[in-house]
């Protein structure tokens, strides 16, 4: 958890003189760092806008001109910045930048894949087609912002051939890829590759369908990421789906808004602490932890709004395991369980907690049902998760009470749930 922490405490200390003060909160530390020397592209022929990338320095700015590019041969960024020199790579102001190809024999976009990758920032450009759309490999301090990713022919950005870490995938628009068809795929299976102390923020992920599609999925072996602020919506595979760090600190992932999933609405195994996100309409479960490729333990979810017209909660690995705690969540079933432990409970910390449901009764102070909330439905078409000023919401255990909500507004009353009246 130190690692994360001295991660996060850069964050805010990041001005740029071209970023405002919101679109720095999850920013690396050398956004502010003014370039040396700037370029603008505007040769409307693709190989030279490969030739004119490869060629850039530490400390260059290229400023590309609006246009579609389409690539033929396999496309792999091998440039390095530094932490006083990044190199940016962004899209002329209010110009739609198209990378693009043919076929699906190659990805649109690699970096990092033949040599070592650091301190480069793409923003701004919009990748469609080809095989994944963009590939992370050997990257370090990557920064990817307000890119759009579309209807490629498999995963839309991916980080699965190599270790990664401090990756700043940011203000992101991702959709509609194919195949496997995540948003995101970050890390590999069984620990493989693994994604460190990255932060994946404020992106919007949905229509992730294909053969899984989850919407961001971050592997087992991951470990010391905050995944913050996205709103995923319409998934195959569950919205946010999180393995376990095998040992290493914890994933932290909050303020997240997931709907709307032909699975679960948000799947972690364990080793994370799970706060503040609102999680409505799943086919599955709104949240659910089991065992994957690792045990679940240590595992805190605190302060959620989980609302599901089947079952709300389901912790089918949670006996008796180390670290597990449910506190200070409002969880909510139409038609099944609030609550459901398959294996059962024993050993956990359970506080705080408010349940209305139509199963068997686990503890917690009953709700009333959608009458509790501003503006929501069991569907979701409505989505306003805003307590009433009459819901029995002000419960919270003190013990786990978090001075902000899911909009970042300070607590001014002990209420359970993500959002505070």
């Amino acid at each position: 958890m130190k690692h994360l922490l001295a991660l996060l405490f850069l964050l805010p200390f990041a001005p740029s003189s071209s970023l405002s003060a919101a679109d720095t909160l999850y920013a690396p530390a050398w956004a502010k760092i003014t370039p040396k020397r700037s370029f603008r592209h505007t040769n409307p022929k693709p190989e030279s806008l490969v030739k004119t990338i490869a060629d850039l320095k530490p400390g260059d700015e290229l400023v590309i001109a609006a246009g579609t590019y389409s690539v033929g041969p396999m496309w792999d960024l091998r440039i390095s910045g530094t932490a006083e020199a990044p190199i940016w790579i962004t899209a002329d102001d209010d110009s739609v930048v198209i990378f693009t190809r043919a076929d699906v024999k190659q990805n649109v976009l690699n970096i990092g894949q033949g040599e070592p990758v650091q301190y480069v920032c793409l923003r701004g450009i919009e990748l469609t087609g080809g095989s994944h759309g963009l590939r992370l490999g050997q990257c370090s301090h990557v920064w990817i912002d307000r890119c759009h990713i579309h209807h490629t022919g498999g995963v839309c950005l991916s980080a699965n051939s190599a270790d990664t870490d401090h990756l700043f995938l940011t203000n992101n628009h991702i959709h509609h890829g194919s195949g496997h068809a995540e948003g995101m795929y970050l890390g590999a299976n069984n620990g493989d590759h693994i994604m460190s102390e990255s932060v994946i923020a404020r992106n919007h992920v949905h229509d992730c369908y294909g053969d899984q599609g989850d919407g961001i999925e971050v592997k087992q072996g991951s470990w010391g990421n905050l995944i913050a602020e996205n709103d995923v919506h319409d998934t195959n595979y569950p919205c946010i789906t999180v393995y376990g760090t095998a040992g290493k600190p914890v994933n932290v992932i909050e303020r997240n808004l997931c709907r709307r999933s032909a699975d679960n609405a948000m799947q972690v195994q364990g080793e994370a602490i799970v706060r503040n996100n609102v999680l409505i309409g799943a086919k599955g479960s709104a949240f659910t932890s089991t065992d994957h490729q690792g045990k679940t333990l240590n595992l805190q979810v605190v302060h959620n709004t989980i609302i599901n017209m089947g079952r709300a909660f389901s912790g089918g690995s949670w006996n008796d395991r180390e670290g597990m705690v449910l506190a200070n969540n409002v969880i909510y079933s139409r038609d099944k369980e609030a609550l459901h432990f398959a294996n059962g409970r024993a050993g956990i910390t359970f506080a705080g907690n408010i349940i209305f449901d139509a199963g068997r009764k686990l503890g917690g102070v009953p709700g009333r049902g959608l009458e509790d909330f501003t503006n929501l439905s069991w569907d979701t078409t409505a989505a306003n998760a805003k307590p009433t000023a009459t819901a029995p919401f002000d419960h919270a255990d003190p013990r786990y009470l978090l001075e902000t909500d899911y909009h970042g507004a300070k607590r001014t009353s002990p209420t359970s749930g993500a959002i505070s009246r």
